[in-house]
């Protein structure tokens, strides 16, 4: 009786405590269904919370939409506030850069010149400024992407534009406008795809340079014939060694045949200006280096070492007279120019290309690097003291820049203060023939 009034009561027990254990249970679940429920809201205010934030970052990010203000703070405020200071600095650096452009673009517009940019490949106009359409008759927009060489037709042009030379000016090319008004074309590097074409106006600039050919002349041609009458009665005067008139007839000889000099090299400049070709035949130049020799030699009287090495083993076409004219320039001043004892060497070779190379190179004085870019200018002088005493016009190496010119050749020229100069003619394989052809 006893053990089973104890298992009723056991087993009512169990039954209480499992009822109470029930009913924690299934309100501890309704209490966790319901915090899942408000966690799971939460987690959505605050994933619905960011995605608005990341939309208007997202927003500002775009370069249209401006950042004015910064909510709240935290990680999205302190990025907030990067892309608005970046936005700012963008902006005015943008503000900055249009206002450059607008400037630049107003001075291209004010410039007397015309400016052209063209596509380096196959000569398209892609810009060109006011200036450009009136002294090419260009229209816009019609105009843009017409071939250069369209607008201003010749073979010289086609050539300049497809050697690309940057340093080398154009000049006397005929207007499309007016055949009366001549221009000149520069090219400058713009850009790996693009140059910018510069055409200026040089019809007054040409004239004025025929009135000066023509004056310089007119004048050297009226004083050849007093000089030679001057110079013949000093040769005439031959008085006594020990008279008094000797010193003064001798300096009288040498100031007549300087300026008779003188005057026979402004006239042959002037006729080389007034040439567009030069009558072309086969040098020799085996027999023309042997003269160069005997003219070295003939100026030193053996008080220097003169050299010459032929190793290009070909003649050159051209003008005999003309290119005589000018290595003998080059070797006479280089051995008036060099000390006594010094070496004058004269090579002739073979370039890279084909092409053929004179050098003339001296130890003498040299030349400082600041004269080198106008060594060439009529009259200039780096030293005007030594120039007179060799009996030197300053107009030799005008005449050999011009003769070249005339052959499509160009004049080199090295030099280092203490240690002597080179210059060198050089020219092209058009200008080089087999020795003996």
């Amino acid at each position: 009786m006893r053990r089973s009034l104890l298992l009723r009561l056991a087993w009512r027990q169990s039954l209480l405590r499992f009822l109470i254990f029930y009913v924690f249970a299934t309100a501890l679940g309704l209490w966790l269904h319901q915090l899942a429920w408000v966690l799971l809201a939460a987690t959505a205010l605050v994933a619905l919370r960011a995605y608005l934030r990341l939309y208007r970052v997202s927003r500002f990010l775009d370069w249209r939409q401006q950042l004015h203000t910064v909510h709240g703070q935290g990680m999205w405020a302190a990025l907030e506030t990067l892309i608005h200071r970046r936005q700012t600095e963008n902006r005015t650096r943008s503000r900055r850069l249009v206002g450059l452009l607008r400037a630049y673009r107003q001075a291209a517009t004010a410039m007397p010149d015309g400016a052209l940019i063209i596509n380096r490949r196959d000569n398209h106009l892609i810009w060109f400024n006011k200036s450009a359409r009136r002294l090419l008759g260009l229209n816009y927009p019609q105009s843009i992407g017409q071939v250069f060489t369209d607008v201003v037709a010749g073979a010289n042009v086609r050539d300049w534009l497809r050697s690309g030379q940057t340093d080398e000016t154009l000049m006397d090319i005929a207007s499309p406008v007016d055949q009366h008004q001549r221009l000149s074309l520069r090219l400058i590097a713009y850009s790996p795809e693009q140059w910018l074409l510069v055409v200026r106006d040089v019809t007054q600039l040409l004239r004025l340079e025929q009135v000066r050919r023509d004056f310089v002349a007119n004048v050297s041609h009226e004083l050849r014939t007093p000089l030679t009458v001057v110079h013949g009665y000093l040769d005439m005067m031959e008085p006594d060694e020990h008279s008094e008139w000797h010193p003064m007839i001798g300096e009288m000889r040498r100031q007549s045949q300087r300026m008779t000099q003188l005057v026979e090299d402004l006239l042959t400049l002037s006729r080389l200006e007034a040439q567009d070709h030069l009558p072309e035949e086969i040098i020799g130049m085996a027999s023309l280096l042997v003269t160069l020799r005997r003219e070295a030699e003939a100026i030193s009287q053996g008080r220097h070492q003169i050299s010459v090495e032929d190793t290009a083993q070909c003649d050159l076409l051209g003008s005999a007279k003309e290119l005589h004219s000018a290595f003998s320039n080059l070797v006479s001043n280089a051995v008036r120019y060099t000390p006594t004892d010094g070496r004058v060497s004269i090579r002739f070779e073979r370039t890279s290309d084909g092409g053929a190379r004179l050098a003339v190179q001296d130890s003498g004085y040299g030349i400082p690097a600041q004269h080198l870019p106008r060594i060439t200018e009529r009259f200039y002088r780096v030293s005007t003291s030594r120039s007179r005493e060799s009996g030197g016009t300053g107009l030799g190496l005008s005449i050999v820049k011009h003769v070249l010119s005339l052959h499509q050749g160009r004049l080199e020229i090295e030099s280092e203060v203490g240690r002597g100069s080179t210059f060198a003619c050089v020219f092209g394989p058009e200008r080089t023939r087999p020795r003996g052809y």
